[in-house]
């Protein structure tokens, strides 16, 4: 579960944040977004936009949490562009030389730069490639941004456990395999309970899974298997890609769960 350098996790949110602005200023603005049916390429391209802007200012602001003022949407294309731009190149350059370790506000229980900074080199990394879809190209992944990509997909966005609830783990087993990196992850199936103090809305006993480690025992088997290459695992659990490139063997019913999990939409 080795994570990447803060430097690597930069390099990465530069070059995928500038791969994805040379794909969209060649798109036709209003080009669906087929993982994300209700936006043409100018939401996506606001999208991104506004989420750099965004964590720019959180980062600048750290460590409290700053106002959230949605700035007006430009009209044009050509405008939307730049301020994508100015607002890319600002996150890019608050980010540069900051401590991971400091305190940073975010919405995660891991409140420093490090996880803002790792967040943001997958979230330009997946609307890259949500770009190279609604343009009709493609270009790879790389590898190990796409092994951490899969972790985090598992531990962040749909494992984690707010501080208000409480998780019982349960017996079922799934390994996810990048047949390429090597890397393993093993994820446990349980069931979360807890009343979010925000919405004030309860969930009892409702099936989760978390990611944990290895079983020490070396003959435990998982109930479900679900290999592929580091970047079809990535695209496949961000629905940015169907089940050609991913292998998956085991129990059916525990695959059948497994898949309503990592098939609900992200928030």
């Amino acid at each position: 579960m080795t994570r990447l350098s803060s430097d690597d996790y930069l390099t990465h949110l530069r070059s995928e944040s500038a791969r994805f602005r040379e794909v969209i200023a060649a798109c036709d603005p209003a080009a669906r977004v087929p993982a994300c049916p209700d936006w043409d390429a100018s939401d996506l391209l606001w999208h991104l936009a506004t989420v750099q802007r965004w964590w720019a200012s959180v980062l600048t602001a750290r460590p409290t949490q700053p106002e959230d003022v949605p700035p007006p949407r430009p009209s044009t294309y050509g405008e939307l562009l730049a301020a994508y731009d100015e607002w890319s190149a600002s996150l890019s350059q608050v980010l540069d030389g900051a401590d991971p370790r400091d305190e940073a506000w975010n919405w995660s229980d891991d409140h420093t730069v490090g996880f803002i900074l790792r967040r943001q080199a997958h979230e330009a990394l997946v609307h890259r490639v949500d770009a190279e879809q609604t343009a009709g190209v493609a270009s790879e992944l790389d590898a190990v941004l796409a092994s951490d990509g899969v972790l985090e997909c598992l531990d962040v966005m749909y494992g984690g456990c707010p501080p208000w609830g409480q998780w019982a783990p349960g017996d079922d087993l799934v390994r996810v395999d990048a047949t390429d990196t090597g890397a393993s992850y093993w994820v446990r199936f349980g069931t979360f309970s807890g009343t979010d103090p925000e919405s004030g809305k309860t969930y009892a006993d409702e099936e989760d899974f978390h990611v944990v480690d290895a079983p020490d025992d070396p003959d435990v088997e998982p109930d479900v298997v679900v290999d592929g290459t580091a970047a079809a695992l990535d695209l496949w659990l961000w629905s940015r890609a169907g089940d050609d490139d991913v292998s998956v063997a085991g129990d059916p019913g525990v695959l059948e769960r497994f898949r309503a999990i990592v098939g609900s939409p992200i928030n």
